[in-house]
Parts: C-alpha cells; structure tokens; sequence
C-alpha cells in the first residue's frame, strides 16, 4: 500500500510560478511511477507530468516547458514535487498526485485545487 499526501494548492496570480508537493510513503517499490493528474472544471482528468525512476519524465505537448516534475528519495518517503510556471486561468484544477510501479494510476492521493486568477 501506499500512502500519497498533496499540499500547496491555493490562489496563485495569472503568469505566477507555484510548486505543489507530494509526500508518498508506504511500498516505495510501488511508486516507480508517479505522477501529477489535474482535473479542471467540466474536464476529464488528464496527466499533466510523470516520472519514472528518478529521470524518465513525460509531459503532454501542451504543457512542456512550463510544468517541471521531481522526485526525492528517502529511506522511509518519497517526494515528489510539480514545479508550474507562467500560470493560466485554463490551469485551474484540482491537482491529483498519483504512483504505481510502471505507470502512475494505482494510488491516488486526495487532491489539492490550484486556482489561477487576476
């Protein structure tokens, strides 16, 4: 089993950075994969960033350059971080952070909205 905890959601300024944090913790072996869903208003969930092991990272097109994921590793926890830059209004969601052994979609955590506004 494991255990995925999100913070840092709130309000951030249209064309501000935010950094969301996940701390996993449970069977690291299953958290290979982990990864950043969002779920905006009226919108399927999609994945906005993953990474496998401690490098292999994966972004939709639409959304490379401005979102970054990282990980750290720790004996007893993984965190795991969604670095947001250049925030749009259409960035507003709630933001699901997620692990798995090879793709990220076992464990889900509770979510944490992001709402981008002027």
């Amino acid at each position: 089993q494991v255990q995925l905890v999100e913070s840092g959601g709130g309000l951030v300024q249209v064309g501000g950075s935010h950094v969301l944090s996940c701390a996993a913790s449970g069977n690291t072996f299953n958290t290979n994969a982990m990864g950043w869903y969002r779920q905006r208003p009226g919108k399927d969930r999609e994945l906005v960033a993953s990474i496998r092991g401690q490098i292999i990272t994966h972004y939709p097109e639409a959304l490379k350059g401005r979102f970054t994921i990282a990980r750290e590793n720790s004996d007893s926890k993984t965190m795991v971080y969604l670095h947001m830059h250049d925030l749009k209004p259409e960035d507003t969601a709630i933001y699901y952070c997620a692990a798995g052994i090879v793709v990220p979609d076992q464990y889900w955590g509770q979510g944490t909205q992001v709402t981008v506004s002027s």
